[in-house]
């Protein structure tokens, strides 16, 4: 959460708020900024659904990770089909071992 704030400055904001609230309030200070902090959270988390929820994200999100899904079996079908291609050539060119015995002899 406070990914931009380092140790340091942490540390100075904490002895602003002792000088500036006093120990005896700081504790309940903090509780009511982290009460105002979730709630606020809550709010925005709860605009958020509502707007894809509106604009019909999931469908979209469904819809891309069907075509993802699709192409990603395309893909494999290629595969299957050029290795089994890949076989059958490799076994018309190939001489079957009673024809190799055959020379043999």
């Amino acid at each position: 959460m406070f990914d931009f704030l380092g140790g340091g400055e942490l540390l100075l904001i904490a002895l602003i708020g002792l000088l500036v609230i006093g120990p005896d309030k700081l504790p309940e200070t903090l509780r009511t900024i982290g009460l105002w902090l979730g709630r606020l959270r809550r709010s925005f988390t709860s605009v958020k659904n509502e707007i894809e929820k509106e604009i019909g994200m999931d469908e979209v999100r469904r819809q891309l990770h069907n075509e993802a899904i699709m192409a990603e079996m395309r893909r494999i079908e290629d595969d299957v089909k050029s290795t089994v291609n890949d076989a059958a050539r490799s076994a018309q060119t190939e001489p079957t071992p009673a024809e190799a015995n055959n020379g043999k002899d």
